[in-house]
């Protein structure tokens, strides 16, 4: 079933492909969260359970992962940066100088910069119109070059990759396109320690597994280490996964919608984070065929969201909070029935919610940081 327009009752921007959960595809070749429980800071983050979400919802039970505490960096961007920084220097001679360049709405510019620092390397990050001046300000205080594009990620990315061509400079860029796919791909493989830790934390909650996750969507690399985990797990019940992204940049909604990977014009749009127009070569064969359903929200969405989870005790971001306001437009309002029975969920089911940032990294108006 695929309803690109919304389903009967409803105007929401939605696609379905209950089909998704009978799909499979290889694990991560690696146990990457060995790796990060070796790095300086790691601890994995809390998943909050919220009883008050749940019935919100609707359903049995609700979890937030809470990234607001990743390695003192808000943001869970700094799993895939790590292992790709740390890939990319294995390949090089010991104590050669790198210069790692990058193209970032923020959250994963800080997290090159901070590892850059960490190994003692230099980083330039590459920031579009619209990111707001304390997450410009928190990459520059890592110690990077900071160069602010007159224009959208589309193009930062471009300029970052021209940068990169220069003596000694490494692109660790986490989109992928044809010739550049070696360094997204360590990306997505480091974020599988997000749902290695999520497992855990379930397993001890005395849960199975999720019904549901929600997964914001910027250029689908999580959304595709999401799919990686949860359709590669022989022999266990395999949860519906939910894209959420901007209204403005709608990237993959419209390529699910027309069966091809297309690019979108973006525009403003307090998601900073998830502002990008063109979906990630690498991840959308992985969404294509993972994803049980895709939606679009508005910033008024995700801002209601993230001033609902701060009253919770959790400090989300608008990119995170972006998880909440999507699972509410998919299983509340006109058109709720039908879209409930696509994802499979019903008054039992478990769903894990993905608060990618903490609001120190992108302040919501009005909300406590």
């Amino acid at each position: 079933m695929t309803t690109p327009r919304g389903l009967p009752g409803s105007r929401l921007p939605w696609f379905a492909r209950p089909a998704a959960r009978a799909w499979t595809c290889a694990p991560v070749p690696v146990d990457v969260r060995a790796f990060h429980a070796g790095l300086s800071g790691y601890a994995p983050t809390p998943l909050a359970e919220l009883p008050a979400i749940a019935a919100l919802l609707g359903v049995g039970r609700a979890f937030v992962k809470d990234e607001s505490t990743r390695m003192g960096l808000a943001a869970f961007k700094v799993l895939g940066a790590s292992w790709a920084v740390h890939q990319v220097l294995s390949r090089h001679p010991a104590g050669a100088e790198l210069l790692l360049v990058t193209a970032s709405d923020g959250n994963h510019g800080r997290a090159v910069a901070r590892m850059a620092r960490l190994f003692g390397q230099r980083a330039h990050v590459f920031v579009p119109s619209g990111v707001h001046p304390v997450a410009i300000a928190a990459i520059a205080a890592e110690g990077a070059r900071v160069t602010e594009v007159a224009g959208t990620y589309d193009e930062a990315v471009r300029l970052a990759a021209q940068a990169a061509r220069e003596p000694s400079a490494v692109l660790v860029q986490d989109t992928a396109w044809p010739g550049y796919e070696q360094v997204p791909s360590w990306i997505v493989e480091g974020y599988s320690t997000l749902f290695t830790e999520i497992d855990r934390q379930l397993a001890d909650a005395g849960v199975g597994g999720p019904g549901l996750v929600v997964i914001p969507v910027g250029v689908g690399s999580l959304a595709q280490a999401a799919v990686t985990h949860y359709r590669s797990r022989a022999g266990k019940s395999a949860p519906a996964l939910l894209s959420v992204e901007p209204e403005s940049a709608a990237g993959v909604l419209a390529s699910l919608a027309r069966g091809e990977l297309v690019g979108v014009p973006t525009g403003a749009t307090i998601m900073a984070g998830l502002n990008c127009g063109t979906t990630s070569m690498l991840a959308w064969p992985y969404l294509r065929e993972g994803l049980d359903g895709a939606l679009a929200i508005a910033d008024a969405d995700s801002i209601a969201a993230a001033h609902e989870l701060a009253g919770h005790g959790i400090p989300a971001g608008p990119c995170g909070a972006a998880a909440l306001a999507g699972a509410l437009a998919a299983l509340t309002g006109a058109g709720a029935d039908a879209r409930r029975a696509a994802l499979g969920t019903g008054p039992d089911t478990t769903v894990v919610l993905l608060s990618t940032e903490g609001a120190a990294a992108n302040p919501v108006p009005g909300a406590p940081c």
